[in-house]
């Protein structure tokens, strides 16, 4: 086997198909009766409030997969997130690309990330979703040597584009969404299209009452009923 394939054979789980085959919890499948809300790449001060403020509306819970130098950057409103019942995970320290292994540097990436939502939280992260959701051999070999587990997405919303709106993120959300799914939006434009978080704060409220209409719940990982992958 070569280094590149070494490197990048645990990629293939970001093929759906593949992550149904091989491994539901790693799609997010959890409980039938729940959906899992969880937004990547805060926290944000521009963005990141709104959505807490939505959520709060909504009488909603989820789970935010904040960056570490981010998280170090805006602490105060990480502290927000899990004061308003939110729960934190991990999305790595910098929202870098994968395309070399970096062994010592994804695990001590991974363990600064780690340690900034601890101090934030006040209780260690569960949950490890890498950038891009693209996991390679030294990323996931780093998550379990900091204890994180890797979740990725079972329906995405595709909100980071800039032509993305309210109704295209539903609609891209519809392929895959059905009870026990782990929904994947974005909080921030920080890896986005410029002011393409408006798109999935639209979409949010629809997201949720459409959830609840028929009958599921929607909350945070936490609360997801995963199974060990």
């Amino acid at each position: 086997m070569t280094a590149a394939a070494w490197h990048l054979g645990p990629a293939a789980s970001w093929l759906p198909g593949v992550r149904r085959a091989v491994s539901p919890a790693l799609d997010g499948r959890g409980d039938p009766g729940h959906v899992a809300l969880t937004f990547d790449d805060g926290p944000d001060p521009l963005s990141t409030p709104y959505f807490l403020e939505e959520l709060s509306r909504l009488s909603a819970r989820a789970t935010f997969f904040v960056l570490g130098s981010r998280l170090e950057r805006y602490s105060q409103l990480g502290r927000r997130i899990v004061a308003e019942g939110h729960e934190l995970a991990v999305h790595g320290w910098q929202h870098e690309r994968f395309w070399h292994p970096r062994p010592r540097g994804d695990v001590r990436d991974l363990a600064r990330a780690t340690n900034s939502v601890h101090r934030a939280a006040g209780s260690r992260p569960l949950w490890y979703r890498p950038p891009y959701g693209v996991l390679t051999t030294s990323r996931l070999a780093a998550a379990r040597r900091v204890g994180l587990r890797p979740v990725l997405w079972t329906a995405w919303g595709r909100d980071w584009t800039a032509k993305a709106d309210a109704d295209s993120v539903l609609a891209e959300l519809a392929k895959r969404m059905c009870g026990g799914a782990t929904v994947l939006l974005h909080d921030s434009d920080h890896a986005c299209a410029p002011h393409a978080w408006h798109s999935a704060l639209d979409a949010l409220p629809h997201l949720v009452m459409r959830c609840r209409a028929e009958g599921l719940t929607v909350g945070p990982l936490a609360e997801h009923g995963l199974r060990s992958t």
